[in-house]
């Protein structure tokens, strides 16, 4: 599995070297106007790009967050792998959120499909169905399933995954992004409850999203 840079995504590397050039050209010609939009356009894409340190919760058996975000959907819906239905929960991110994405639990990747599709809305429900899309499996303790689909949105353009199917990865690492916005759908096990409701913010890594139902 490719490692991230700690601080600002690899991914976004390119896009600050590009814009901070083309800011600093036109700064030495005396465009200023130009170098200003340039400034602000290269702290938007450093903005864009970061990539904190996060401190996961305290309960081992509890699924964390994979986005940042808001949560639009906690519900059932049908697994895009096994064709069942499941509980979820989908997190929105907007181009402000940051946007690497991390694992909700400890486990395997057991699978990863990529999926060509449009570029719908990532709110709308569709974009579930019809948008271009990643879908991780990983199997974590006991055996269970956890699905994870990274969905392209209006503005994001690329979905990026550093995970490889053998990849055994801990809570909380990080797996992928997606670049300009985009959404985060989180399958999960009957055996969890969920903690959050539409309309909360998360933060990858750290927020709870469900906890092991007591037996």
């Amino acid at each position: 599995m490719l490692k991230p840079s700690v601080g600002v995504a690899l991914e976004g590397l390119p896009y600050i070297v590009i814009a901070a050039f083309t800011t600093l050209i036109f700064a030495i010609i005396g465009c200023w106007p130009v170098a200003v939009l340039g400034l602000v356009a290269t702290a938007f894409i450093g903005h864009f790009f970061r990539d904190p340190e996060r401190v996961g919760p305290e309960d081992a058996e509890a699924v964390s967050a994979p986005a940042d975000g808001k949560v639009i959907k906690v519900g059932r819906a049908v697994d895009p792998v096994t064709g069942d239905s499941r509980q979820y929960i989908a997190i929105f991110m907007n181009v402000f959120n940051v946007h690497v994405n991390r694992m909700p639990v400890s486990g395997k990747v057991e699978t990863i499909r990529y999926i060509p599709g449009k570029f719908f809305n990532a709110s709308f429900d569709k974009a579930s169905e019809d948008n271009e899309r990643n879908i991780v499996v990983v199997t974590g303790k006991g055996n269970q399933r956890f699905t994870m689909v990274q969905i392209a949105g209006l503005i994001a353009r690329r979905i990026v995954c550093w995970a490889e199917p053998g990849d055994k990865l801990k809570r909380g690492e990080r797996y992928g992004l997606i670049k300009f916005g985009s959404r985060v759908d989180l399958y999960i096990p009957d055996g969890y409850v969920p903690t959050v409701s539409v309309g909360q913010k998360t933060v990858a890594g750290e927020t709870v999203l469900a906890e092991k139902r007591p037996a």
